[in-house]
């Protein structure tokens, strides 16, 4: 965990980006370091700094169509007060545009999030927030049904603070929703059924560009996942679910999305991000990072699909995953995504009641993308296969045992399977090099079919798994056994003790089983596979454990690899420490780590990120864990530096440090939590 004087040069680093992005900020609180005060203590630098950041982009009223230009800040007037004058024309076109999803038949929530006119007929939202109601079927979509019956949708575009009448467009019918692991989007077809007539907000067909002021436009609700609530209630004055306009800027542009920092809650998913002086919309808000960063789909890439329903080629089978009703325990939570639906937060009573989808949300897969999607995005989406449960049936290798000679034609690991230009070498053990298995003669490194794995010989468990992943040659495979690896001796290698039902673990893949499971005959796919299944090549981890978005995280760099190869190499671990609890007799590994490699298919070259997992909080005692339950904030996955990783594993990757977007960058934190594939930063 950073210390405080390295949280305070964090913000101080973030901070200062900030002014160099808009040279005015500094004009209206005086010089950096007397704005900073560089030499108060760091605690309290970090306060300074923090409220400094959060005080620069303000969150205001709209009523009569019109933003509200009154400032809770009055250092905010001069930064902000004649950007927005120069801009009400314009946002006075788009305001009108933009209304709140409201659901009938739904117990649990009354609207669920914003969207905004893009066509007459059509109404852009997220995939996340449309889940909430619609279904697919077939090569259609259909309303989910409530207790009561099927639900309905209808948008209101007014909705404004101090304003009683409406102005509803009926949602006639769900014409599109974005396959996982496209762009989180949906149209929805629309009639207006009273008011005066809203035109469309014009997309941008050009790619976004860094830096030009924006402004979101939607209805943030009361999010409980924030983990600061009075600096909430601060911002918004204890108003919410009402149209807002928040103005901020671009900070970034990727492939497919723009990253802005104008502040958003809960209920903003759906959200405009439109231009401050064009008018145009250059990005459709899906998710965001606490005090990190907010993204959103490029409003290019939006028209683009616009224009394939328009002219009938977006089609196809488009999965929605079925999901059941949520879960309604209350949980306490400590970091969020601070774009997701309003059905992610609510209060009841004294108890916060909040429910994160995650299921839905972040879980990749579903066959089929529009047709207007690259091949490689078709192919990526249909290599997603299901991941291995837990051990139930606690398969067993029954049949005659191998030989260590069965394994002499595997190659395992190879370093330049990305190409010699970009070999990537296996990770060297710094940290408890004594603690390494050996095998053979003298060798520490067991290979597989197209992975390769290094033990632990105190702990039984691998120090980490690499595999190499080929896209376009994966296959599904049979699920086989659980089997001993014959080349080293069986007491050395955990089958049984503490893998089992509930209260004991899953084994855990380390290499995920269809990783291997790629090739040009069905039996080198199906030996892949196999190899998987060997108990060296996994760790406990709790029934409950492995998010979709931990479980994705490979399939999502296949979309950005070599679109010529779609290669990856895979490198996962858990990080063993001195504190791990003993349960059942086996040292159990609490937090876990994986590194992806690759050459970016944008830039051509060698890519590298790292992440961690937690399961922490799921690790109670025995005698109190009697199901599989996971409260809603458990499992979260976080994009961090490579360099955290190796001083964390106390392992060596050879020069990936150097290419990994956080460390080249100079973030050097974890991004937050990753709630939605999108947010990995691979540039």
């Amino acid at each position: 965990m950073a210390t405080p004087a390295e949280k305070a040069a964090q913000l101080r680093a973030f901070n200062d980006s900030l002014l160099d992005d808009d040279p005015e900020m500094v004009d209206a609180e005086g010089t950096v370091n007397e704005r900073l005060e560089v030499n108060r203590p760091p605690e309290q630098a970090i306060e300074l700094e923090s409220i400094v950041m959060r005080r620069r982009r303000p969150v205001l009223a709209i009523q009569n169509g019109a933003a509200v230009l009154e400032f809770k800040d009055e250092a905010d007037l001069p930064l902000w007060k004649s950007r927005l004058e120069s801009a009400a024309t314009v946002l006075g076109r788009a305001i009108p545009c933009v209304g709140r999803i409201e659901l009938t038949g739904n117990p649990d929530f009354s609207w669920v999030g914003t969207g905004w006119l893009v066509d007459p007929r059509y109404l852009v939202t997220n995939r996340h927030v449309a889940e909430e109601f619609a279904r697919s079927e077939g090569d259609a979509f259909v309303m989910q049904s409530g207790p009561d019956g099927e639900m309905a949708a209808s948008i209101d575009m007014l909705q404004e603070i101090g304003r009683n009448d409406k102005q509803v467009f009926q949602v006639k019918g769900v014409s599109y929703i974005e396959a996982r692991p496209g762009l989180d989007l949906a149209f929805l077809e629309v009639e207006q059924i009273d008011g005066t007539i809203a035109k469309p907000i014009r997309l941008t067909v050009a790619a976004p560009t860094k830096n030009p002021f924006v402004a979101t436009i939607g209805y943030p609700a009361f999010d409980s996942r924030i983990p600061e609530p009075d600096l909430m209630k601060q911002i918004y004055g204890e108003i919410f679910d009402k149209k807002r306009l928040a103005p901020g800027a671009i900070t970034d542009v990727d492939q497919d999305r723009v990253l802005h920092n104008c502040t958003t809650l809960g209920g903003n998913s759906g959200s405009v991000v439109v231009d401050l002086k064009s008018g145009e919309a250059l990005g459709l808000h899906f998710s965001g990072s606490f005090l990190r960063t907010n993204f959103a789909v490029r409003a290019d890439r939006v028209q683009e699909r616009l224009d394939a329903l328009l002219d009938g080629t977006l089609r196809g089978k488009r999965e929605v995953p079925a999901r059941p009703r949520p879960s309604r325990r209350p949980a306490p939570i400590t970091s969020v995504a601070s774009g997701t639906s309003a059905a992610a937060s609510r209060v009841s009573g004294n108890a916060t009641s909040i429910t994160i989808p995650l299921t839905v949300t972040v879980s990749l897969g579903g066959a089929g993308q529009p047709t207007n999607v690259s091949a490689r995005h078709r192919t990526v989406s249909s290599s997603v296969r299901q991941h291995d449960g837990g051990d139930a049936d606690d398969l067993v290798e029954t049949e005659a045992k191998a030989k260590p000679e069965d394994y002499n034609d595997r190659k395992g690991y190879i370093a330049t399977f990305l190409g010699d230009e970009f070999a990537v070498e296996l990770p060297t053990i710094v940290k408890g090099k004594s603690d390494i298995m050996t095998w053979g003669n003298g060798k520490d490194v067991l290979p597989y079919e197209h992975f390769s794995v290094v033990m632990n010989a105190k702990r039984r468990q691998c120090f980490f798994s690499a595999c190499n992943i080929e896209g376009e040659r994966s296959k599904s495979s049979k699920r086989t056994a659980w089997r001993f690896d014959p080349r080293i001796p069986q007491e050395m290698q955990i089958m049984k003790e503490c893998y089992g039902s509930t209260p004991k673990f899953s084994r855990g893949h380390m290499t995920r089983r269809e990783d291997p499971a790629w090739g040009n005959t069905a039996e080198v796919i199906q030996r892949g596979a196999d190899d998987s299944m060997h108990v060296t090549n996994v760790t406990p981890q709790m029934q409950s454990f492995n998010a979709p978005i931990w479980l994705a995280l490979e399939d999502y760099a296949l979309q950005h690899a070599r679109e010529d190869d779609q290669k990856i190499s895979v490198f996962t671990g858990p990080y063993f420490t001195k504190n791990d609890p003993t349960m059942f007799g086996v040292r159990i590994p609490v937090k876990f780590w994986k590194v992806i490699a690759f050459v970016h298919d944008e830039t051509r070259e060698l890519c590298a990120t790292g992440y961690e997992m937690s399961q922490e909080d799921n690790l109670e005692p025995p005698e109190f864990v009697f199901g599989d339950f996971v409260s809603p904030q458990l499992n979260i996955s976080t994009q961090v530096p490579v360099s955290t990783i190796e001083a964390r594993a106390g392992i060596s990757f050879d020069g990936l440090v150097d290419i990994d977007p956080l460390s080249s960058e100079g973030i050097g934190q974890p991004t937050g939590p990753l709630l939605f594939p999108e947010q990995i930063r691979f540039l």
